[in-house]
């Protein structure tokens, strides 16, 4: 498999940030790691390997990103307003550098679906929701989409605008509802095992229902817990069937 590692200094986050590319080519599949992880997460826990077919195959082309998790939510010696900023300053990177270097890595602009399990699964669907425009699907995996889960009490702008059971039930904006509606590719996926929360991606499809943007909610058995054998199983499923 073909494997690169990408590094510049990103002047959003004030810091040198790399970035993992496997394939050559195919619709690009953007993978936020889980909790406080890294870039190379998804590769440590095999779970590149087990989407390798659809790599090689020239269908999909990843990009693995490193999380800022570590120096925001999950950093209990930051006070809250600035790990919310930090958080903020994430998804402009996500925006103003990620998606730029991906269009030109693959010489073009072309559909960007995103993906993430646990923690990741939030910025996965959170950046599809917020940027409809600029990512064309998701698939969301055993996350849970309110990010007061994480901030301890603390909410501001920052918190509700990342949060998508806050955001998006109040969302009138036309155009963003109009793309979002356009979207066939929002999967929202979780177990029921041991540290699931199907309950949570219930609350969000339901938000989507109302709304009217298409999605499907995929809940597995009680034989699927919260863990990496079940994402290896879970993200090759979908990149099968559903791509």
């Amino acid at each position: 498999m073909k494997r690169e590692i990408h590094k510049w200094y990103s002047p959003g986050l004030n810091k040198d940030w790399e970035i993992a590319v496997y394939g050559y080519s195919g619709k690009a599949l953007l993978m936020f790691p889980t909790a406080a992880a890294d870039f190379l997460e998804y590769e440590r826990f095999y779970l590149i390997d087990a989407i390798a077919p659809f790599i090689e195959s020239g269908k999909f082309k990843a990009y693995s990103i490193n999380s800022i998790n570590s120096e925001s939510w999950l950093n209990d010696s930051m006070e809250p307003k600035h790990k919310a900023i930090r958080h903020q300053q994430y998804n402009e990177y996500i925006t103003n550098e990620v998606v730029p270097f991906i269009f030109n890595n693959c010489k073009g602009e072309l559909p960007i679906i995103t993906t993430g399990a646990s923690l990741g699964a939030l910025h996965a669907a959170n950046t599809l929701f917020r940027r409809p425009d600029l990512f064309h699907g998701t698939i969301a995996m055993s996350g849970s989409y309110d990010l007061k889960t994480y901030t301890n009490g603390y909410y501001d702008d920052n918190v509700y605008f990342n949060s998508p059971v806050d955001y998006l039930p109040n969302l009138t904006d036309e155009n963003i509802l109009n793309l979002l509606r356009q979207r066939r590719n929002i999967y929202i996926v979780t177990g029921q095992g041991n540290y699931e929360n199907p309950e949570a991606s219930r609350a969000l499809a339901s938000i989507l229902s109302v709304k009217g943007i298409p999605h499907e909610l995929d809940i597995w058995g009680y034989d699927i817990p919260h863990d990496w054998p079940s994402w290896r199983k879970m993200l090759p499923y979908f990149l099968e069937v559903k791509f």
